[in-house]
């Protein structure tokens, strides 16, 4: 799954990045180390600019927010719940089944956090029979650097409550599609902790290669059969993962200090 993740990229930074054409200034966003569900977070999307007559989509940097609201809910409650969509049945399900089709988006990170699991616990987690217990949270992010490029949807949502020139009478939201966690060994794996990214979780948030950037953004690509070859993992071993504090584990902390690497779990907690 993905219910929290680092993003403290500029917004010039990200426009280079994904060559983005169009973003507000004023829709720039403060540096975030513990982006939360409801928290606006930044998407790139190509889409057509409002107002003009080029029908041309553009490509754009968006502040969206971060839980899916269909635009078929009466009413936006159960977004916060609805952060991330299963790459497997994505293209089925009536919460995301058009947004899938015609509105996705890349949501930009520098990596995402993960608490590990023991194995029995991680084993009963998977057949649904227990909620997984936090404990050592681990940062994953790519071994190189790069921008961890998340594969997401977006929504529009109208509350039926506000007038049309209410600022907040269109709602933007959007979703973390999720994959299996890769099994194969990480690229930089911490000496006393996990080897592969399925040792901390068997879900994972579906990470974008530049070259599948284009083709996954392109609105005119609406055949979900096509589209969900774009679904496929990335190549194995191109992620590193490390402790970090527990203080990640509240949503108040927030700082470039929560993705220092710890020498090893912190005391009290365990692999």
């Amino acid at each position: 799954m993905c219910g929290r993740y680092a993003a403290s990229r500029r917004p010039e930074d990200l426009a280079g990045i994904f060559e983005v054409e169009k973003w507000e200034p004023e829709e720039t966003l403060e540096p975030d180390y513990n982006v939360a569900p409801t928290k606006e977070v930044y998407a790139v999307l190509d889409r057509p600019l409002k107002d003009v007559d080029d029908p041309r989509p553009v490509r754009q940097l968006r502040k969206l927010k971060w839980g899916l609201v269909p635009s078929w809910s009466k009413t936006p409650e159960g977004g916060a719940r609805m952060i991330n969509a299963r790459a497997e049945t994505v293209h089925e399900k009536p919460s995301y089944r058009r947004a899938f089709t015609s509105r996705r988006c890349i949501l930009p990170a520098d990596g995402y956090y993960e608490w590990v699991t023991g194995t029995q616990e991680r084993e009963l987690e998977v057949e649904g029979k227990k909620k997984r217990p936090r404990k050592q949270p681990y940062f994953v992010t790519p071994a190189d650097g790069s921008v961890f490029a998340m594969a997401g949807l977006y929504e529009f949502w109208r509350d039926r409550t506000l007038p049309d020139d209410h600022p907040r009478a269109w709602w933007v939201t959007c979703s973390v599609i999720t994959t299996e966690a890769e099994r194969s060994p990480l690229a930089v794996a911490p000496a006393d902790g996990p080897r592969a990214l399925a040792d901390i979780h068997p879900r994972m948030p579906l990470m974008l290669t530049p070259d599948r950037w284009d083709a996954w953004l392109d609105p005119s690509r609406t055949d979900a059969d096509g589209l969900r070859d774009l679904l496929a993992p990335p190549p194995a071993g191109l992620m590193r993962a490390y402790p970090v504090t527990t203080a990640v584990s509240n949503v108040r902390n927030n700082g470039p200090e929560l993705l220092k690497e710890l020498e090893g779990p912190e005391e009290g907690t365990l692999f």
